[in-house]
């Protein structure tokens, strides 16, 4: 497969990456794909750099081997790395958005117990409240992005999971046994852990992320912003090696069927080769862009790499939301400062990647409210469920 990567000769100069060997971590998600297929295609060492890749357990482990700079950058939740700029539930440190890794491809699981819930937001919130029944959902990292998107589906069927559910931190690969086991009653997470509980008639999907969120921002290549300073051309190469792995995987459905194959491996995601080739190549969107199950794109001309300002503040508004920040913080100031918008320009430019006029994007969720990032406080206020004091 490397043949397909069209190795490149580095041009030697000042730009030349300040080390060789980038330390990476990813975990056992369909969307690792970019980061291990730069890896297998050699698009690592075209930009010259050489990923050393870490598989990790759980995101707690992801986000402790960043901070402890075991790891030079990471398959990170964008809610987890705004988490740890803010100081939410860890020491408080500077982080780095370098590029989105894909968008969609989550999804909401409840188990088959409650399968006459899972599209009836009315059947659900009667459950909870007039039956009284206190339900236990899983995510995998309080501020990530799984638990912000099983929390804003909730509350859109009229329920606050904050005080009127059990909420639980699962990594994603025990989600489906947890889930057999009886141990919750739905979950939200990365495939292939909810189509793997579907397969295994243990659960069923209630709700795509894309549903919730069309097109949201799903892992992102994540540092310390420290690491990010001090190697820019790390980055910038890095970053490149990324966007030619998405652009390659978003190419055609044989791309995304040769990925699953190397993904099936122990090594990587350690699930059956016929399920991720469902996860990765489920569908094909419009235009003839591929979009696997629940809508996982990797490229989409750069639209889905783009670190957007607006993606990282609505990670900031829903903490806020849940009264996991108790006061708004400067939601424009602190997305400027994480996302790195310049050095991945630099790195679109380089690759060919079509890049967009501005730094913003609307988007429309479920709920019918619109996001565009311009009043966060004003988006906070319009919903049922205040945020905390």
């Amino acid at each position: 497969m490397a043949a397909l990567a069209g190795k490149g000769a580095w041009a030697l100069g000042s730009d030349r990456p300040e080390i060789e060997t980038v330390r990476i971590g990813f975990m056992p998600v369909a969307d690792c794909a970019p980061v291990v297929m730069a890896s297998v295609l050699g698009l690592d060492e075209k930009h010259g750099v050489k990923f050393a890749l870490s598989r990790e357990q759980s995101w707690t482990g992801m986000r402790d081997r960043l901070l402890s700079e075991e790891l030079h950058a990471g398959q990170v939740l964008y809610g987890m790395l705004y988490g740890v700029q803010m100081g939410i539930g860890t020491q408080r440190r500077d982080m780095a958005v370098l590029m989105n890794l894909n968008q969609n491809g989550q999804n909401i699981t409840l188990s088959r117990a409650l399968a006459s819930c899972a599209h009836d937001p009315v059947a659900l919130r009667r459950l909870v409240y007039a039956e009284r029944r206190r339900l236990t959902f899983a995510h995998t990292f309080p501020t990530g992005n799984h638990a912000m998107f099983l929390y804003y589906w909730l509350a859109a069927a009229g329920i606050d999971p904050s005080a009127d559910c059990q909420v639980v931190t699962v990594p994603p690969g025990q989600m489906a046994n947890s889930l057999a086991a009886g141990h919750m009653d739905g979950f939200s997470a990365g495939e292939p852990w909810g189509l793997r509980a579907q397969r295994d008639g243990a659960g069923i999907q209630a709700a795509s992320s894309e549903q919730v969120w069309p097109n949201h921002p799903g892992k992102a290549l994540g540092a310390l912003a420290s690491f990010a300073d001090r190697h820019p051309n790390t980055c910038r190469a890095t970053i490149a090696a990324m966007l030619e792995a998405a652009r390659w995987l978003d190419a055609s459905r044989t791309n995304r069927e040769a990925a699953a194959e190397v993904l099936a491996s122990p090594g990587y995601v350690n699930a059956s080769r016929e399920l991720l080739q469902y996860c990765l190549a489920g569908r094909q969107g419009a235009g003839g862009k591929w979009r696997g199950h629940n809508g996982l794109r990797f490229h989409a001309d750069g639209e889905a790499n783009f670190p957007w300002l607006s993606d990282g503040m609505w990670f900031l508004t829903q903490h806020r939301r849940w009264g996991l920040l108790r006061t708004d913080p400067a939601y424009r100031a602190v997305a400027l400062e994480v996302q790195r918008i310049g050095l991945y320009r630099e790195a679109a430019e380089l690759t060919g990647t079509p890049l967009p006029e501005g730094n913003m994007r609307k988007s429309v969720l479920m709920d019918g409210r619109v996001w565009d990032g311009l009043d966060p406080t004003t988006y906070l206020d319009g919903f049922a469920h205040p945020h905390a004091a």
